[in-house]
């Protein structure tokens, strides 16, 4: 798939903002099966950028200072990139879920993607023996890792109900848990809770879903904003697998990953410092626009 990405982010102010300075991480990083063409940022009406580099996680960080008064800011991100990601397909020789928490904890790679780095509780995303519990069930040691990721990926989607009203980003867990309800960033923490409760590697991919299904199917929950899904490492030789558990599949031709890292905190797609005496209100759109 070859897809154009427009993601479209306005800051209306209250009051004129005098400073502000932004992290920016809406470039699609280098992950397998998918290939960046080309990339453009733009800024209006003001604004310097500079590459900066990525304290936590996985992602393309520019800098953004807006140092002259505004009372808009208009930040428009466009990607042309190529998707090449077969469905995972599970297998008798797939390695179970005690052999990759035992490879996890085995592994001396200090790199930015490796699994130890995900083996443990996060900011966002703490322990909870609750969540825990209700993951359990999909997760037995001896379950081969790729059947039981995706099993519990369905669980979740069948089980909570998608409500875009009903969390706010900065909702926990436990909350969205109860309540049985949420969006893509609820799903993917549950799922992530659960799996590094049972001692597996598991990551927060933020990214982008293709907002225009194909012919006869449905459409996928999550497009026209980004989205939010799960990777689950299953050992040195399968690596990270995506599961989406907002609509219940893998990662595969649909998705394009932005970003990863531990939790949302690691790589929102725009944080900062603003200087301003006003409240603010901030629209966001995405188009995943397929290319014939």
């Amino acid at each position: 798939m070859v897809y154009d990405i427009r993601h479209l982010t306005r800051f209306d102010y209250g009051a004129q903002v005098k400073f502000a300075r932004c992290n920016l991480r809406l470039k699609p990083i280098d992950w397998p099966g998918q290939r960046l063409v080309s990339y453009t940022l733009d800024v209006e009406p003001v604004g310097r950028t500079s590459p900066a580099r990525a304290e936590a996680g996985r992602a393309n960080v520019t800098r953004l200072v807006v140092d002259q008064p505004v009372r808009t800011l208009t930040i428009e991100s466009r990607a042309h990139i190529v998707v090449d990601r077969l469905v995972p397909v599970p297998s008798a020789s797939d390695p179970t879920l005690a052999e990759v928490a035992a490879m996890a904890r085995a592994s001396r790679d200090l790199s930015p993607g490796c699994p130890a780095t995900y083996l443990y509780p996060s900011p966002l995303i703490p322990l909870d023996r609750d969540i825990a519990d209700y993951c359990a069930a999909d997760l037995a040691p001896d379950a081969p890792a790729l059947e039981a990721g995706i099993a519990l990926a369905r669980r979740i989607q069948r089980d909570f109900t998608f409500d875009p009203t009903a969390t706010l980003v900065d909702t926990p867990p436990h909350e969205a848990f109860h309540r049985r309800v949420g969006v893509c960033q609820d799903f993917a923490q549950i799922m992530i809770t659960g799996l590094r409760a049972a001692g597996l590697p598991a990551a927060y991919a933020s990214g982008y879903i293709r907002t225009i299904p194909p012919s006869g199917e449905p459409r996928l929950v999550g497009a026209d904003a980004t989205h939010a899904w799960v990777l689950l490492w299953c050992g040195p030789v399968q690596g990270w697998i995506g599961l989406d558990p907002t609509n219940g599949i893998w990662m595969a031709g649909d998705h394009i990953v932005v970003a990863v890292g531990r939790d949302y905190a690691e790589i929102a797609p725009v944080d900062g410092v603003v200087l301003g005496s006003g409240a603010q209100a901030m629209e966001v759109s995405v188009d995943v626009a397929p290319v014939e």
